[in-house]
């Protein structure tokens, strides 16, 4: 049945809507609220901005930190995880030789900006090769650590990934990456909401989460984590008042002043945070912890249902501990669900036709993105999210609509 809490939500009625993991959806009530923050800048943008904000950001922080068990001190307010990566790169400097680690389930995106530095400064981009389903945490494990050389320098690890929508057991990424000296850059992007954090306990050097995935905060809701002893000289993209403003209680580092005010933008949904949090967390019993595991459940069924449509046994999907609130299978490479158009994301025929003929928006991504260079054709992937405001028949549909493709069945009318 759909879920009876899709109402909260404004998503078109008629569109079967699998793919909140791309940006998210954003309640009507949280939209609300941060209407009346946006009301209450207009009325005098002077105050707001130039006497209130640091007080507002800092209550916000606050707690944003108790559901991140965080020290707020060491959280900043960015606009998203991809802008955090930018930042973190881009204030670090490379010697020639130096390697930065990665790997090939990385998003496209943090995979350029890792090129782009290394470029920059003469280093190299090395690639760790992981498995499609890693069976066991020691082969999601495993790969980085065979990679690390005398000359590595920091890796770029995602926590949730999102071309293949793994949990990967980043606790022992980092800690096994740190004994032997290098620091962990972890892109968070879709963990918060998702699944359980404790960001001082993993101790990451650096970690970049969005908010307005699983959050469902605002879209420009993100923020990152740095550790106390990799904050300085770690700058904002955008250098402004911060960089010598007068330090005291409402910016307490040079770190804080700096990322608190990146020039004139729309704070807003930063200051919508915590009424997402209090919001979201409130639609199921339990709160938080209960809403994650919702999520997991549906994933898990939802694993069974589209591997028998597409003909797989549920031993080929991935295992069940490093699934969240997503899923990627692998679509075949030959048939009627084979490519036959551009083998390019938002162009796959298969994504089309989902999207045209069945109204279902759920996508097919590429694996490893292109930033990754691979001998032959990416794998296809279909990725299958499941938040609060989808149901069994969401995936229900999306099974029907896959086994009519496969047999060639015409579109409805």
């Amino acid at each position: 049945m759909p879920s009876e809490l899709a109402v909260h939500w404004a998503l078109d009625p008629e569109l079967t809507f699998l793919n909140h993991g791309a940006f998210g959806a954003c309640p009507r009530p949280v939209l609300e609220a941060q209407r009346a923050w946006r009301d209450r800048l207009e009325a005098n943008p002077v105050r707001m901005l130039a006497r209130e904000l640091p007080g507002l950001l800092a209550t916000a922080r606050t707690e944003l930190g108790a559901f991140l068990r965080s020290d707020p001190n060491d959280l900043a307010f960015v606009a998203n995880a991809t802008g955090a990566v930018n930042a973190v790169l881009r204030s670090l400097r490379f010697e020639p030789g130096d390697e930065l680690l990665t790997d090939d389930h990385e998003y496209n995106a943090t995979i350029n900006v890792l090129r782009h530095v290394a470029e920059r400064d003469g280093a190299r981009v090395v690639i760790a090769r992981l498995p499609l389903m890693p069976a066991s945490a020691d082969e999601a494990v495993e790969p980085f650590l065979a990679a690390v050389t005398d000359r590595t320098r920091l890796a770029l690890v995602s926590h949730v990934t999102s071309p293949t929508a793994l949990v990967l057991p980043i606790e022992r990424i980092v800690a096994a990456l740190a004994v032997r000296g290098v620091d962990t850059l972890v892109d968070g992007a879709h963990a918060p909401g998702m699944v359980p954090l404790d960001l001082d306990a993993l101790g990451a050097a650096w970690y970049a989460g969005n908010l307005h995935k699983w959050v469902c905060a605002p879209k420009g809701a993100a923020f990152l984590h740095v550790r106390r002893d990799r904050q300085p000289g770690l700058r904002p993209i955008t250098i402004s008042h911060g960089a010598n403003a007068v330090l005291g209680d409402a910016s307490p580092s040079r770190y804080r002043a700096e990322f608190d005010w990146q020039g004139t933008l729309d704070p807003t949904p930063w200051l919508s945070v915590p009424d997402a949090l209090r919001f979201v967390g409130s639609l199921v019993d339990g709160g938080w912890p209960a809403i994650m595991d919702r999520n997991r459940e549906l994933t898990l069924r939802a694993t069974g249902v589209l591997a028998a449509a597409l003909g797989m046994e549920r031993s080929e999907a991935p295992p069940a501990e490093r699934l969240g609130s997503m899923v990627a299978l692998p679509l075949p490479a030959g048939g009627p669900l084979g490519p036959d158009g551009p083998n390019v994301p938002d162009a796959d025929p298969v994504h089309l036709r989902l999207l045209r003929e069945h109204r279902i928006e759920a996508p097919v991504a590429l694996w490893p993105v292109p930033a990754v260079e691979v001998a032959g054709p990416p794998r296809r992937l279909l990725r299958v999210s499941s938040a609060l405001h989808n149901g069994p028949d969401d995936v229900d549909r999306l099974a029907a609509a896959l086994r009519a493709l496969a047999v060639g069945a015409p579109a409805p009318v």
